[in-house]
C-alpha cells in the first residue's frame, strides 16, 4: 500500500472533492483508507438499557482510487513512487518533484 497512517490526502472525487486530511486508518485488505470528518455520514441508533439513542455521524472509509497525496515538499497532490537505495531498502517519492516522502513514526 502506498499510503500511510498520517499522511496528507487530497479527496479526488465523490461528495467531498477538493477537501484535505490525515489518514487515520487503513484497510489493505479492501483498498480503503479512513480519514476522520471526510466521508461523514448520519446514522440513526435506538436507545436500549442505559444507552440512549439519536443521530450520530460517522466517518466512512474511501477507496484509495478517490484519493491523492499531498507532498509534504512541493505541496501538491501526487502519485507515489520507489526508489530503491544501495542498502536494498525501499523508499516512497514524490512523482513530480522527486523527492523522498517522509515516512512518520506512528503505532498501528
Amino acid at each position: 500500500m502506498k499510503l500511510h497512517i498520517g499522511d496528507t490526502i487530497l479527496v479526488t472525487a465523490g461528495k467531498d472533492k477538493g477537501r484535505q486530511g490525515q489518514i487515520g486508518k487503513v484497510i489493505k485488505a479492501k483498498n480503503l483508507v479512513l480519514v476522520p470528518e471526510v466521508n461523514v455520514y448520519k446514522k440513526t441508533r435506538r436507545g436500549y438499557g442505559d444507552q440512549k439513542g439519536g443521530v450520530f455521524e460517522i466517518s466512512r472509509p474511501l477507496p484509495v482510487a478517490n484519493v491523492a497525496l499531498i507532498c509534504p515538499s512541493c505541496k501538491k497532490p501526487t502519485r507515489v513512487g520507489y526508489r530503491v537505495l544501495e542498502s536494498g531498502q525501499k523508499e516512497r517519492i514524490c512523482r513530480k518533484c522527486k523527492r523522498q516522502i517522509n515516512k512518520k513514526e506512528t503505532k498501528q
